[in-house]
């Protein structure tokens, strides 16, 4: 198989959430490009209209299925509307995702479930749903969760995101032990680590943080809107092949800066 073979996509399915912006936006367009059709799902049922007229317009198929993965009895029925549309899920990206800052002491309940709920809840049983149904039976498929790189490490002085950073942890602790899992079944599992990545959720703490999160950066910039393309193609092809239970940092070098 040619080097170019191993990357391509075509007449794959990928279902991603948290698909109608940002970082879930950004993997939908590399995977489309490659040729993946795509399913798309989020809560705003207007910004998935405008997601999917902006894929369309690039050549991709693209179905989108609103909902809330934090109502966890909603999954089966959006797999079903993916399985109805296509017939099978090759590609799972496990990327929608919320967070909420205050200090630990003062954390409120309500924020903790909701961002364990989305962050780690609703990611496992949708790969739960999606192996059981569609890759187990077929012994083929590649779940890519996006975690954080705030899942490997603690916060920066004055940043209160104690429930986000669990969550993130546990999803990439989740990847491996899936990875380990599932590996009989031919099923790649892998995570991408963001670090800070231009987006409605991190904008404000960028801006707070101003230069001096760019002086911990080695590459002096956060994250922008091809950054990811690359790693998501990867894990979503073939190229990826001997690649599962590793989480990837995407942070310019932030995480092996002294």
């Amino acid at each position: 198989m040619s080097v170019k073979s191993l990357f391509q996509l075509e007449g794959k399915v990928a279902l991603i959430t948290g698909g109608s912006r940002g970082l879930g936006l950004q993997i939908a367009e590399a995977l489309g490009e490659m040729g993946c059709k795509l399913a798309i799902t989020a809560r705003k049922e207007a910004e998935l209209e405008a997601a999917a007229q902006h894929l369309q317009s690039q050549g991709i198929e693209v179905l989108t299925v609103p909902g809330n993965l934090s109502q966890f009895d909603t999954i089966p029925g959006l797999v079903d509307r993916v399985l109805d549309r296509f017939g099978v899920i090759d590609v799972l990206v496990n990327n929608a995702g919320a967070t909420w800052g205050a200090p630990a002491e003062d954390y409120p309940d309500e924020a903790w479930h909701k961002v364990m709920d989305l962050n780690i809840n609703a990611v496992f049983y949708l790969s739960r749903e999606v192996g059981r149904r569609t890759m187990i039976p077929r012994r083929a498929g590649k779940i890519i969760t996006v975690a954080s790189a705030a899942g490997m490490r603690g916060t920066a002085k004055g940043v209160s995101t104690i429930a986000y950073n669990t969550s993130k942890a546990a999803a990439v602790n989740f990847t491996r032990t899936l990875a380990c899992e599932w590996g009989r079944y031919n099923i790649n599992v892998n995570a991408i680590c963001p670090g800070y990545f231009s987006s409605r959720m991190a904008d404000a703490q960028i801006q707070r943080l101003g230069q001096s999160l760019l002086d911990r950066i080695p590459l002096e910039r956060v994250g922008g809107e091809e950054d990811l393309k690359g790693i998501a193609v990867l894990l979503a092809s073939e190229a990826s092949r001997h690649i599962t239970g590793q989480a990837i940092l995407v942070d310019g070098g932030a995480s092996v800066s002294a």
